[in-house]
């Protein structure tokens, strides 16, 4: 077996061994997290009007933080009058809006926003009726994702409706060479 020497390959710097088979601790909800040194005495009254008026303040900001993440993110950004590409079967979903593309399967989710796309690949099958979208980022990593289609003529409508949303949000680059291109040939 042959391996690639590379002079732009760089040692791995020594970090220390954290996770849950060194320090029990590392498992959020077996402890609770540590906090600074423990108190040595009473705390004088003044102290403990001080620290229960900090806590409400910062419980009433945790609700509000609480409140806005419960409210859809559509509310947080324009209101969407383009197109919209909706899939779903029984276990994936993906959603393209305005706001960007959406994946998710069981209870894993991602989103990208526009400008973290660099393309999107659609397959189907041969047979059978599973849709296959494929996000890829200009990092070069693809997140794919497949969704069983009640019908293979699903496929059709499926493409043309991401094909709309694409062609309204999605900012290729060569849109910006061929207007470059367009301005030096009018002069």
């Amino acid at each position: 077996m042959e391996q690639r020497m590379s002079s732009s390959s760089q040692p791995l710097k020594a970090e220390p061994v954290t996770g849950a088979g060194f320090d029990p601790a590392h498992v959020p909800g077996i402890t609770p997290p540590v906090s600074g040194p423990a108190p040595a005495a009473e705390p004088d009254p003044t102290e403990r009007e001080t620290r229960a008026e900090e806590t409400s303040d910062t419980a009433e900001t945790a609700e509000a933080l609480d409140a806005e993440e419960a409210a859809p993110a559509e509310t947080a950004g324009p209101p969407a009058d383009g197109p919209v590409f909706e899939a779903a079967d029984r276990r994936a979903r993906i959603v393209a809006d305005h706001a960007g593309v959406r994946l998710s399967l069981d209870d894993q989710a991602c989103e990208f926003r526009w400008d973290e796309i660099g393309a999107v690949e659609t397959e189907t099958a041969r047979f059978g009726k599973r849709f296959t979208i494929t996000v890829h980022t200009p990092d070069r990593r693809w997140y794919p994702i497949e969704i069983d289609a009640p019908s293979r003529s699903d496929f059709a409508r499926w493409e043309a409706e991401l094909d709309a949303v694409l062609d309204a949000y999605f900012e290729d680059g060569d849109e910006s060479k061929d207007s470059a291109q367009a301005g030096e040939e009018a002069e």
